[in-house]
């Protein structure tokens, strides 16, 4: 068994307790050994010709066992939901290589002239055998993130990356046999990556919920109390919405945040009830970088939680614009070196953010701004660039703008990130119409044709000209500001 490939630590346990359960759903419950048989069914669909493998399918048994089916003979796979925008599913898979895609029934038009291979929900499993030829420095998965030049850029992650996280994660959490993961992400995030492979590479069990039942917190609580879930890692903002619950399941022993900035009001009346971590980490990084338990602590005096110490393997530095270490307490960039370090970007996308020193270790330089506090955990600030967090999403604004820009009527515009209440980002629009008779649905609907939901600015402004400043950039200072009320935890 080798050590740093992400298969051959789940077959080990699957020869170690082939009938343990490795998922359960609203409808079934699967052993390591079906799930297994379902990986070798759909590995031997997938051409041993192709490269990288796009899937396209709703999360069930069949999701997950198209993933590893991927990576058992050395694809990387390439995760978008289905209800992502036509065109960006398009871009994801050209720029990634994809040649061949795993999809639902339901699905097929997605894959847009792909071959495709389909997983529906109950497939039959055939009984045939696939020879595992995945390596540690095989790349495992692409996700893709919102990119400054306006497209999405896509994170090449190794096999190897992935394993390393997985120890780190069990160094901290001691993930076994006896826990139950919730897989609450969708699977473009990294908190999935999380959720799945900490969760069946440690022999635990991953329960799976319906896209309505993860809508209502009630409903979804109510299926982590049945499946007896131990572990819950997603946004802040689910911790918040289970923060104003009367109670708990009493089965969760751990809830992770990370994603966004984590508030002790998110939180005040969960840490007496659960161990409760703030994480920190890039998908370049491969998940967490960085944790930090919250319980017995004290949050920072702007009302959030530090990030923590870097987690089993993994350094953290921060770096001045010389990449030059600060002194403590002093603000740098928060770089990052070690075993989680991915391969960095596909496509035509420098990887500039990703710099080799004279010793040949790489050093991912994150973009986010921090200082190290007097006990060694860090402080997180806020991003040096116009990247921001919106529901947990890393979204660039110039993206948002240039696709606004593209839009028939739209004659010029300008995206601006703002903080409510809360120090949540929202986007405003400032736009300048070809026709005054434009429809702001219409606007809408062609944004979505390449955007994400939350990637659509909550508020849009007409305005007779977009104002510059002496260097012809836009003056920001010049707009009007739309004030957003935030919750009040």
């Amino acid at each position: 068994m080798n050590k740093d490939v992400i298969y051959e630590l789940f077959h080990e346990k699957v020869k170690q307790s082939p009938n343990a359960l490795a998922i359960s759903d609203e409808d079934r419950d699967i052993s390591r050994n079906e799930l297994d048989t379902l990986i070798n069914t759909i590995a031997s669909k997938i051409p041993q010709s192709s490269h990288r493998v796009g899937i396209i399918m709703e999360h069930s048994a069949e999701m997950i066992a198209a993933i590893f089916a991927a990576l058992k003979i050395g694809k990387a796979y390439v995760p978008v939901e289905p209800f992502f925008p036509r065109e960006r599913i398009n871009f994801m898979m050209k720029d990634a290589g994809v040649d061949i895609i795993i999809t639902n029934s339901a699905y097929i038009d997605k894959a847009d002239g792909y071959p495709a291979v389909l997983a529906d929900s109950g497939m039959k499993p055939e009984n045939v055998s696939v020879v595992s030829s995945a390596r540690p420095d095989d790349i495992a998965y692409i996700l893709y993130t919102s990119g400054s030049t306006g497209k999405p850029k896509g994170v090449a992650v190794r096999n190897r990356n992935v394993c390393h996280y997985v120890r780190a994660f069990r160094n901290e959490f001691h993930t076994d046999e006896r826990d139950i993961m919730l897989q609450y992400s969708v699977c473009s995030f990294d908190i999935f990556v999380e959720e799945v492979f900490t969760t069946l590479l440690s022999g635990a069990e991953l329960a799976i919920p319906s896209a309505e039942t993860k809508k209502d917190i009630h409903k979804l609580m109510k299926f982590v109390d049945e499946h007896n879930v131990t572990q819950i890692s997603g946004f802040p903002y689910l911790l918040l919405e289970m923060n104003h619950l009367p109670k708990i399941p009493e089965s969760l022993r751990l809830l992770i945040s990370g994603g966004d900035v984590l508030r002790a009001g998110y939180i005040s009346n969960l840490i007496d009830k659960v161990e409760v971590y703030n994480t920190y980490g890039p998908s370049e990084t491969t998940v967490c970088a960085s944790y930090f338990r919250c319980n017995d602590t004290v949050p920072l005096p702007n009302g959030t939680y530090p990030i923590g110490k870097p987690v089993l393997g993994t350094e953290i530095e921060i770096l001045d614009e010389n990449m030059r270490p600060v002194n403590q307490g002093e603000t740098g960039e928060i770089c990052i070196l070690g075993g989680g370090v991915s391969a960095g970007y596909v496509g035509k996308t420098e990887n500039n953010a990703f710099v080799t020193r004279p010793d040949g270790s790489v050093i991912y330089r994150s973009g986010d701004l921090g200082y190290f506090l007097p006990d060694g955990n860090i402080a997180f600030l806020h991003r040096k660039d116009s990247q921001i967090m919106i529901l947990g999403k890393r979204v660039e604004t110039a993206e948002v703008e240039n696709v606004l820009c593209k839009c028939p009527e739209i004659e010029n515009a300008a995206v601006v990130p703002y903080t409510d209440e809360q120090n949540l980002y929202y986007m405003v629009a400032y736009i300048v119409l070809k026709r005054p008779n434009a429809h702001l649905s219409t606007l809408k609907k062609e944004m979505a044709r390449f955007l994400p939901n939350y990637m659509i600015p909550e508020f849009f402004v007409r305005m007779p000209d977009i104002p510059l400043n002496a260097n012809g950039k836009v003056d920001t200072e010049a707009l009007p500001v739309i004030m957003k009320e935030g919750y009040v935890c």
